[in-house]
């Protein structure tokens, strides 16, 4: 039994992956596949739990087939997930009793507004979030309001929730048969029911969601052994990490340093930055979130942007307007103008998140004119991603007083040469690309790695940590806040639609 290898299972947004990561941090086996987006009504989002339970299954033994490996190679299971994501399930039978909630899913904003009482902050210092439809929390609300007989069955102790984490680590430690029921500090955090200070679940706040207590997993570290893993494919392997996708990201780009910070361009996009052993509060429309926290030692905190759309709104054009047959195409297409012909897209398809946090907003194309084609549009896309990490950014030096000297990025679209050149232009500092960009998926396999001394610890990670590309600031000056400054004019133009006549 060699067990030189850590195994990370990355549950996202739109697919489930497992990859096999060595002492270097190199991957050498990997697997991944699409799971169902079902969109009941305009606004609502919703996933199968289990159909991501299944994919979770076959991507781990197609990762471990790749690399030629057994599950007695793997000396321990590291796990990520798409935060916020919310499952409620039957703690006896292990069946959901509705499809998991996603994060995009805008459905709670009636629950939000009654429970804001006229003040979006209301449990922002406690909890670092805004109310928002967001987070997991009134998605639980909604579930239990909502679905036939689960508030008495709730009430009566038989049911559980957890964010996506939860209901994997539940299953691969043995589900009915004595499953864990646990989360990790950076997903309690996403849920507005934990206090950030101590780490602890809030009973007044779970009430005032009319949660029961008994729902809530227990929250623990994110490196840590939690248990074994009884699923046979990886059974007698200790579970020994969880983090949120975008925390895990950041500990995968080794930003471990007060003012480091990273941005992950994939579904919506995320820029996390380090805030040390003190939640900063933001006065800027930023969240602030537990980055990580290593066993016993203090939690380390960050402030985050949180963008919606970013990638989604590729698969969008594709999917929805038929642009291109694959993502990738997009490029190409953009490529095919010079500049975006005074288009701008503002993808406010779940509201526009930070630093705006308006409901009310829907996507938008402006600028439009005869003049205008397919190129333009597609280019316009691409920019977006750029201008919302721009707002981002700014947020983010008012709030930490910390001017950012590079921006490191990961992601799918790191791949998008384009992009990464309007991105660095757009911010005005180099963007840094890693040579291992599955960031995420190598966060959880560090912190799984780290709690059983397969890794010293954060001094191992930087070690490994490489530059795979630099793009360095080209646009001038003049001409990057004349696009900013129409951005910002595009973005007014989506608030305020979402009214008592406008579904979704």
């Amino acid at each position: 039994m060699s067990q030189d290898f850590i195994l990370a299972i990355d549950s996202g947004t739109t697919s489930s992956r497992a990859i096999v990561f060595d002492h270097f941090g190199l991957i050498v086996g990997a697997h991944q596949l699409e799971h169902t987006q079902i969109f009941p009504r305009a606004g609502w989002v919703e996933h199968d739990p289990g159909e991501i339970w299944a994919n979770t299954l076959q991507v781990i033994t197609g990762a471990l087939d790749e690399a030629g490996l057994r599950r007695d190679d793997i000396a321990a299971i590291g796990i990520s997930n798409q935060r916020e994501t919310t499952v409620v399930w039957d703690r006896a039978t292990g069946q959901p009793v509705y499809n998991a909630i996603v994060w995009q899913d805008t459905r709670t904003q009636a629950i939000v507004d009654e429970l804001a009482q006229g003040d979006q902050n209301r449990y922002k210092a406690r909890v670092g979030l805004p109310l928002a439809t967001y987070f997991a929390g009134p998605k639980v609300t909604w579930i239990l309001d909502n679905v036939e007989g689960a508030r008495a069955r709730a009430e009566a102790g038989e049911l559980i929730m957890g964010t996506i984490d939860t209901w994997l680590i539940w299953n691969l430690t043995g589900g009915i048969d004595g499953g864990l029921h646990i989360t990790d500090v950076t997903n309690a955090s996403r849920t507005m029911l934990m206090d950030l200070q101590t780490l602890t679940w809030a009973p007044d706040i779970a009430a005032e969601m009319r949660i029961p207590a008994t729902m809530l997993p227990e929250i623990k570290p994110s490196s840590a052994i939690y248990g074994l893993a009884k699923e046979p494919c990886l059974a007698g392997i200790p579970v020994a990490g969880n983090l949120g996708d975008q925390q895990a990201a950041s500990f995968g780009q080794a930003c471990f340093e007060v003012g480091s910070a990273k941005n992950t361009y994939g579904t919506g996009c995320f820029m996390l930055m380090n805030t040390g052993a003190h939640p900063v509060h933001s006065s800027n429309g930023l969240l602030t979130t537990v980055a990580y926290q290593i066993g016993n030692q203090p939690p380390i905190y960050a402030l985050e942007g949180s963008i919606a759309v970013t990638g989604s709104l590729v698969q969008w054009l594709r999917d929805n307007l038929k642009m291109f047959d694959s993502a990738p195409e997009v490029e190409k297409l953009a490529l095919s103008v010079t500049d975006n012909g005074g288009c701008y897209f503002v993808p406010a398809f779940s509201g526009l998140f930070a630093p705006y946090w308006r409901g009310d907003a829907r996507g938008a194309i402006l600028g439009l004119t005869r003049y205008v084609n397919r190129g333009h549009i597609a280019r316009a896309a691409l920019e977006a991603s750029g201008f919302q990490t721009r707002d981002v950014l700014d947020a983010m030096e008012a709030d930490s007083g910390i001017h950012l000297g590079e921006l490191k990025v990961d992601g799918g679209m790191t791949a998008n040469n384009l992009l990464m050149q309007f991105l660095a232009d757009m911010v005005g500092v180099p963007v840094v690309r890693p040579v291992v960009a599955e960031t995420t998926a190598l966060g959880a396999a560090y912190a799984a790695g780290i709690a059983i001394g397969f890794w010293a610890g954060e001094a191992d990670v930087i070690a490994n940590w490489a530059e795979d590309r630099r793009w360095i600031p080209q646009m001038e000056v003049p001409e990057r806040q004349r696009l900013y400054r129409n951005w910002k004019k595009a973005v007014t133009k989506t608030f305020d639609w979402v009214d008592s006549d406008v579904v979704g």
